[in-house]
């Protein structure tokens, strides 16, 4: 199902910074006030993967990509990993519209390593890290 929602240029070009470059940590991806358009919300540095958490609102849906930095036998690893928030207390049609509109972004950004979080222990470190694990 789509919902005809467009990726605006600027979220592929941030993707290219943090893939490519590694300019950033972090990407938080919402829509436009009219709900025509994906968009970039946020793009930052920080390390602390606890405040990337805190940026996710309790109350409404986010896309996001973080450079999930992991240890395994023979050193560290990074991921590039998309998350898909769609908390409990969002409303319905929010709700509806992101599930509907996250394929376009998805696809565009090429990832398949996805989190899918509706809490906060969903996307909680430790959580992640297992379902990283599991798909190596």
């Amino acid at each position: 199902m789509s919902s005809g929602v467009g990726v605006s240029e600027e979220c592929i070009a941030s993707f290219q910074d943090i893939k490519s470059h590694r300019k950033f940590k972090y990407i938080i991806y919402g829509l436009n006030p009219t709900n025509t358009e994906i968009i970039v919300l946020k793009a930052s540095n920080e390390t602390d993967y606890d405040v990337f958490v805190g940026e996710l609102p309790g109350n409404e849906c986010r896309w996001a990509v973080y450079d999930f930095e992991y240890e395994v036998e023979g050193g560290k690893r990074n991921k590039l990993v998309f998350y898909s928030w769609s908390p409990d207390e969002a409303t319905i049609k929010s709700k509806m519209v992101f599930s509907s509109s996250k394929t376009a972004l998805r696809n565009s950004l090429g990832l398949s390593t996805e989190i899918q979080g509706t809490d906060f222990d969903e996307v909680a470190y430790e959580s992640v890290l297992d379902k990283i694990r599991r798909l190596r």
